[in-house]
């Protein structure tokens, strides 16, 4: 690093966590975000700003009127475009001009290419879809997955790191589940929720990068904003979880 990036990265390196050390581990490293929403808006603004230099960010929808208030990245006049465009756009605008836009809803073949080529996933999706996809890729890949999710005025975040091995894997929470229809616009979600879980899933992301150790690594951690508690459950691996237990697959 040069004398105006050990500048704009002092805060982190005092961190007796984080150190020089770190910070160029967070600089090398490669992240997939999945999904540019609420979630994905926030993660997308502290990775680049914490300096990563291989930000992925995939997401096939369009900026719409109704994301604004909780999808920071986006701007009045970006409505119609593609969140990628909109989302690299805005990033070139703070100086970040080098990350990987990819307007699809990645599945199959591509998800896991796009899994193989990164250090660590942000699953920042809107569907139980999706976020199975994303952690079996990662499971069978052996990549860590940092997953947050939000609704209403609530939200839950984890971390799916192959080291942790007991604490099994985004399925061992969910087993089997029916996906609701409805949007975030139809059942509500509050801007400020999603930007508080959005921090959080930077900072965790941060941490895995860095090599600083995490709870949620083994816990769930869940917070509820209208009566302003949280709490975290500790996690098990489910044996017959078909992701990650005895009946996975090979």
């Amino acid at each position: 690093m040069d004398d105006s990036e050990l500048l704009r990265h002092s805060a982190h390196i005092f961190l007796p966590a984080m150190g020089i050390e770190g910070v160029e581990r967070v600089r090398r490293a490669r992240v997939l975000i999945v999904g540019l929403g609420g979630l994905g808006s926030g993660v997308a603004l502290y990775l680049a700003r914490a300096g990563v230099q291989g930000l992925t960010l995939a997401d096939a929808d369009l900026v719409s009127l109704s994301n604004l208030p909780r999808q920071i990245l986006y701007a009045d006049h970006q409505v119609g475009l593609p969140k990628t465009e909109a989302a690299g756009a805005t990033l070139a605008s703070l100086g970040y001009a080098d990350a990987r836009l990819l307007a699809e809803r990645l599945s199959g073949a591509r998800l896991a290419e796009e899994v193989d080529r990164v250090d660590l996933v942000c699953d920042a999706s809107d569907n139980f879809a999706t976020r199975f996809a994303i952690n079996a890729a990662c499971v069978k890949a052996r990549i860590p997955l940092v997953s947050a999710a939000v609704i209403r005025m609530a939200g839950q975040l984890l971390v799916v790191d192959p080291k942790e091995a007991a604490a099994g894997c985004y399925r061992c929470l969910y087993p089997e589940i029916e996906e609701e229809a409805e949007s975030c616009s139809a059942r509500g979600v509050l801007g400020p929720v999603a930007g508080a879980l959005a921090t959080l899933q930077a900072a965790e992301a941060l941490k895995v990068i860095a090599g600083i150790p995490t709870p949620l690594a083994r816990d769930l951690w869940v917070f509820d904003a209208k009566e302003m508690e949280s709490r975290r459950i500790r996690r098990r691996k489910d044996p017959a979880c078909p992701v990650c237990g005895a009946l996975a697959s090979p």
